[in-house]
């Protein structure tokens, strides 16, 4: 269709600088895992921190949580354009906390802020669409903003290698620094003011205290010396995050639907996939670039895009399946979960014991599973929610991807903490025990499969 005054094309001279802007903030949440995952053996190497390594992620990904259950009281409360500026000033400073960070403790710090950040900079861009585009553009603006995270996949491992591999991994954060200072003075210029309003909806902070504490105390198992005591936190850390659930569903003020913990819904069935899923697989983008180099002597470049065959494999088959009808549904669920599964069941031997290429396959295997089902488990849990609850059950899903996430990550630092890889990955540990640390989320996948069995069905 040809650009009219009712219908301008997404590049027009005056729409560019906004869709420009858009992709940035985008950007600054997209490429973050990648980068990370790439530079982590390095930044351990001079800082220390083997012990804390999923916390690395399990950080960022809590402060996205927070800022994503924020995030849309505080465009009401503060007006759209000071929330992103806020926001975008606050991944600045986490960047430079991460930057600066002389031991690892206030490396993770600067994470949870960062992901503070990047969470509210990502939820406000996508709440940014409505304000900065005419209403025609945007099925096209979501369409391109995907496309930005497919980028993402390709030069994320480039950035985090080549600052890895200069040895300079602070770059990578002042590099992200100096583009979020971009973002901000964009956004100032940029995003009109606007009245402020009052939002009716609290924040569910007792949920998000529950989930924090659940996550801190699983990720403290592998830290505590004593064996009892890790036992302790493990278990302590899961009543937390089902006291999380059991106050959800008490309250009016929830941070996921009603009926996320009800087995019989496609609602509850759908979010146990996407939890079980992404908490199984996580544990191979946060140890898997270490055991790469490890095991392999290979570049922090080369264990980046090795790892990042994970995202690729994600995204190809997303686009592929995209067209798939109504009826078939059930099948690609199916199908997508039991990929993974089998992806999560190879990747534990070909990260620990086979080579860089069955390692790039099996990685890709998992990516492929991801593609396959999840647009379909979106639509079940958001169309099978009841009227009332279907904004929230939209927001739900990547909700508990991140909690997913960060609680994978929070326990596969705790595995690799017990079996002996607090202080480093060496080649000889990392053939013996390391199948262990990867193997022992396997059950997860299979929880998700039949999950996902019962799910196809419907």
């Amino acid at each position: 269709m040809s650009a009219t005054p009712d219908h301008p094309a997404l590049l027009d001279r005056a729409l560019l600088p906004r869709f420009a802007l858009l992709c940035l903030g985008i950007w600054l949440n997209a490429a973050d895992t990648l980068v990370t995952a790439t530079i982590m053996p390095s930044v351990a190497r001079e800082i220390g921190g083997y012990q804390y390594f999923g916390w690395s992620v399990a950080a960022f990904l809590m402060g996205s949580i927070v800022a994503g259950a924020c995030s849309g009281k505080l465009s009401i409360a503060l007006g759209l354009r000071l929330a992103t500026l806020l926001a975008g000033i606050a991944y600045a400073v986490g960047c430079a906390m991460s930057a600066l960070a002389p031991e690892f403790i206030t490396f993770v710090v600067g994470r949870l802020v960062q992901g503070l950040g990047a969470g509210a900079v990502v939820a406000l861009c996508y709440v940014a669409i409505t304000a900065l585009f005419p209403e025609s553009l945007w099925p096209r603006v979501y369409g391109a903003v995907a496309g930005v995270w497919g980028g993402a996949t390709l030069l994320g491992p480039l950035v985090g290698g080549l600052f890895a591999q200069a040895g300079f991994w602070r770059g990578a954060f002042w590099l992200f620094v100096a583009q979020a200072v971009v973002f901000v003075v964009a956004v100032a210029v940029m995003l009109p003011s606007e009245k402020r309003g009052e939002s009716r909806n609290r924040v569910p902070g007792l949920q998000l205290t529950l989930l924090i504490v659940g996550v801190c105390l699983i990720g403290l198992a592998g830290v505590v010396a004593s064996p009892a005591a890790a036992i302790a936190c493990a278990v302590l850390g899961m009543v937390g995050m089902a006291a999380m659930l059991a106050v959800n569903r008490g309250t009016r003020d929830r941070l996921l639907p009603r009926t996320v913990s009800d087995l019989t819904t496609a609602t509850g069935l759908g979010l146990l996939i996407m939890f079980a899923c992404e908490a199984a697989a996580i544990g191979f983008t946060v140890y898997g670039p270490a055991f790469i180099q490890a095991r392999h002597a290979a570049s922090p470049l080369m264990a980046g895009y090795v790892t990042g065959a994970i995202a690729a494999g994600w995204t190809v088959c997303a686009l592929l399946v995209g067209g798939l009808p109504p009826a078939r549904e059930g099948l690609a669920i199916r199908t997508g979960v039991g990929t993974l599964l089998i992806g999560v069941v190879c990747s534990a031997w070909a990260v620990t014991r086979g080579g860089l290429v069955e390692t790039g396959v099996a990685f890709l295997v998992i990516g492929c599973g991801f593609g396959l089902c999840w647009a379909f488990l979106a639509r079940r849990v958001i169309g099978a929610a009841p009227a009332d609850e279907q904004a929230l059950a939209s927001s739900a899903v990547p909700t508990v991807q991140l909690i997913g996430g960060a609680a994978g990550s929070a326990a596969a630092g705790a595995m690799a903490n017990l079996l002996g890889f607090g202080h480093g990955v060496e080649p000889a540990a990392a053939y013996a025990v390391g199948p262990w640390l990867f193997g022992a989320f396997t059950p997860l996948a299979l929880v998700a499969f039949a999950a996902a069995w019962r799910l196809g069905r419907r």
